[in-house]
């Protein structure tokens, strides 16, 4: 997709180690695991619909 071969990672992986250093690396790939996972889960769930009374007076209020 991007073209990225072996070089290239390897090169991405060395600057995010010497940035982040080897104590943060298993942190930040937990972190963007995660936000990968909520996003998925946020874009295949359906939007939920309020039927409570509370939301319908609220929807009346809107219109009037």
């Amino acid at each position: 997709m991007f073209g990225f071969g072996m070089p290239e990672l390897v090169l991405i992986l060395v600057i995010c180690l010497v940035v982040f250093g080897p104590g943060k690396l298993p942190q930040l790939g937990s972190s963007l695991g995660g936000a990968i996972k909520g996003f998925r889960r946020a874009t295949e769930e359906p939007l939920s619909v309020d039927t409570t009374a509370q939301g319908a007076e609220a929807g009346a209020r809107k219109e009037a």
